[in-house]
Parts: structure tokens; C-alpha cells; sequence
């Protein structure tokens, strides 16, 4: 990378010429705050995200107050000054055909380009300064406008897990991680929604000048300096549309309303009076999973709503259905990365938390 790494491996235990030792020169350290200035670039245009921009712009500019040493500047693809998807109007630098060569090159995100294609002068406003940047990334949805400037072929990325469907889909040569806060693929870099933006900036930050310093600048902001879990911690309960099939549609319904019940891949044949085969080939042509997985997403749908609730992780594992806890914990560790009392510390309502205080 050009910036920072090109200019020193600095000797940890050196000190500067005031004698003082650099920031962050712990064990494994090996960059020099200071050592060069390191110039970003966020490529924005109307209708953009404006937590995307000003979330990951807020690490660098604290960063900043730690001894780095970041550039930061805002281009639009004609220079023109842009309209965030908030109405708040935001100045910007320049065109980003009008800017030298930068070390890194962020693209903010938009709830537009998951539902419309991305117009081609946006593609190629990301495409043209990626060629000469030290490298690239994208804030949330900002994954599409990568994507269609053909910087993801072949690449392993994620987005906001509302769009990761779409954007594997409409660019299948994308290799699509749809649980990750960020991904990094050799010189590029995409994240997942909104706030993840500041998850992969701090990742920036400690890439360029150690993890003493990053955590500083997490510490400053009062976020994680990396959460546990992956962006399905945060997603909508998993069910998606309802079965075509009648009879399918039958078993679906039951289960729902009825989590608890006994749905062994035998008693729910015989409510339909078919075969076992039969109906794990329904569940496989209709909704692309095995009538077991099926059972076991709406219990973790509802244990993950009874938790949200207050219910204790016992009181939830019992209500949902599953035969113990000790079975719900290793669905929520599969499916989130964390256990059912982590996942309830995060997300259960203030107004349950505050109860009795």
C-alpha cells in the first residue's frame, strides 16, 4: 500500500528526536505514526448514505488527533456539490477525475442502487481512481457501485444483509459472504450496513498504524474495536415468503404457530398423509432448505423475539420449542457467533432492561 507502509518498519523500541516513543509501538508493531500523510478519498453522489460518509470520515479525522496523519476529501463524479438521502446538502472537493492518485478510495453506500442498476458514470467515477489507488472499499450498498464498475469479479465481498441476495444475484461472479461486517480480498475491502462502515475504518486504521492506535480511536468513539458475531445478529427473523404449494403451505403454518410441537420429518408427513421423501423434496424445490432447518429458523425466529422481550434464555429456549437450552445455544452460536445471553445484552428493549430500577 502507498502512504504509510511504504515509508517505514520502524524499530519498536525507537524513540523520536524529542525522545518520546511512538504511539501504539507495542509488540508486533511495525508502522510509524506521522510517517507520511495518507490521503482518502470518498467518492459521493445524490442520494447517498450520509452515515456512510460522515461515519467512516469521523475514525480517520479521531485517528488524526492520535498521531496519524489522514487526508481527507470528499469527490463527487462531476465536482458538483450532492444532496444526501437525508435532503442535507453536502459541499464536496472536487471531481474525481480532478484529484491525484490517493491511497485509499471509499465508496459510500444508498438505499437506491439495490432496487435500480447503478448509472454508468457512477461506475465509472469509482472505477477510474481504483485503478491508481492503494486501495479500495465500499461502505454498505456501496458494494453495488464496485460491482458495477467490475471491481468484486471474482472477489469475495459482503453487503447489508438486506441486499447480499440482490448482489449476488445480479453479479454472480461476486463471491457473496452474506454474515460478514466487512471482507477484505487483497487490496479491497466492502462492509456491511451502515455502522459497519465504522468497523471497517477502525480495520483501516489499525492495518495502517497498529492496533494501540485503532483501539485508541475506538476507545475515543465509544464503539467496539471489533464487535463478536457476524451482520445476522442484526437481521429480520429468517422466513421468507410463503410456500406456493397448498399442502406445503400447511406444514408451514403449523409449525409457526405451533413451535413447540412435535415436527419430525415423520410427523409432518403424515399430517400431510405423504412421504418423507416427498415432503423434503417440497421443502427443497420451494424454500431451498430440509423440513429440519426449517423447524429449527422459526424456533430461533421466536426465541430470538422472546429474548428481545426479556424472557430469560431458559424461559425462551422452553417457549420456542427447543428440547434444551443447551440445543438453542448451539444454534444461536452457528447462526450469530454468540451465545443467547450475548445476543440479549445487545438487543433486548430498554424499557425490560430498566424494569425494577
Amino acid at each position: 500500500m502507498n502512504g504509510v507502509h511504504a515509508s517505514c518498519v520502524a524499530d519498536p523500541t525507537a524513540v523520536d528526536a524529542a525522545g518520546v516513543r511512538p504511539r501504539g509501538s507495542g509488540s508486533g508493531w511495525t508502522g510509524m505514526v506521522n510517517a507520511a500523510p495518507h490521503s482518502v478519498a470518498i467518492l459521493v453522489y445524490d442520494g447517498v448514505t450520509l452515515l456512510d460518509v460522515a461515519g467512516p470520515a469521523e475514525v480517520f479525522k479521531e485517528a488524526n488527533r492520535f498521531g496519524a496523519d489522514y487526508r481527507i476529501v470528499l469527490l463527487s463524479p462531476t465536482g458538483a456539490d450532492i444532496t444526501s438521502n437525508i435532503g442535507v446538502r453536502v459541499s464536496v472537493d472536487g471531481a474525481v477525475s480532478s484529484e491525484p492518485a490517493f491511497e485509499t478510495l471509499l465508496v459510500a453506500g444508498s438505499s437506491l442502487y439495490p432496487r435500480d442498476c447503478v448509472p454508468g458514470d457512477l461506475a465509472d467515477a469509482a472505477r477510474i481512481p481504483a485503478a491508481v489507488a492503494g486501495r479500495v472499499a465500499s461502505i454498505c450498498t456501496g458494494a453495488f457501485v464496485l460491482a458495477a464498475a467490475g471491481l468484486l469479479d471474482g472477489k469475495r465481498a459482503t453487503t447489508h444483509w438486506r441486499a447480499v441476495h440482490k448482489l449476488a444475484a445480479r453479479y454472480p461472479t461476486c463471491r457473496v459472504e452474506p454474515d460478514a461486517i466487512y471482507v477484505r480480498d487483497g487490496t479491497t475491502y466492502t462492509s456491511a450496513g451502515v455502522t459497519a462502515g465504522i468497523d471497517l475504518a477502525l480495520a483501516l486504521v489499525e492495518e495502517d498504524h497498529g492496533p494501540d492506535l485503532a483501539r485508541d480511536v475506538a476507545r475515543a468513539l465509544v464503539v467496539y474495536m471489533q464487535r463478536a458475531g457476524g451482520q445476522s445478529q442484526f437481521s429480520a427473523p429468517l422466513q421468507g415468503p410463503s410456500p406456493r404449494s397448498p399442502a406445503l403451505r400447511k406444514v408451514t403454518d403449523l409449525v409457526t404457530a405451533n413451535p413447540y410441537g412435535d415436527h419430525s420429518l415423520g410427523e409432518l408427513a403424515k399430517h400431510l398423509s405423504v412421504s418423507t421423501r416427498h415432503l423434503t423434496r417440497l421443502f427443497r424445490d420451494e424454500l431451498s432448505t430440509t423440513p429440519a432447518r426449517y423447524v429449527e429458523n422459526i424456533r430461533f425466529d421466536m426465541a430470538r423475539a422472546l429474548l428481545d422481550q426479556g424472557h430469560t434464555a431458559t424461559q425462551a429456549a422452553t417457549f420456542a420449542g427447543f428440547p434444551s437450552y443447551e440445543s438453542m445455544r448451539r444454534v444461536f452460536a452457528r447462526k450469530l457467533s454468540i451465545s443467547p445471553a450475548a445476543y440479549q445484552r445487545r438487543f433486548s428493549t430498554a424499557r425490560r432492561a430498566n424494569a425494577g430500577q
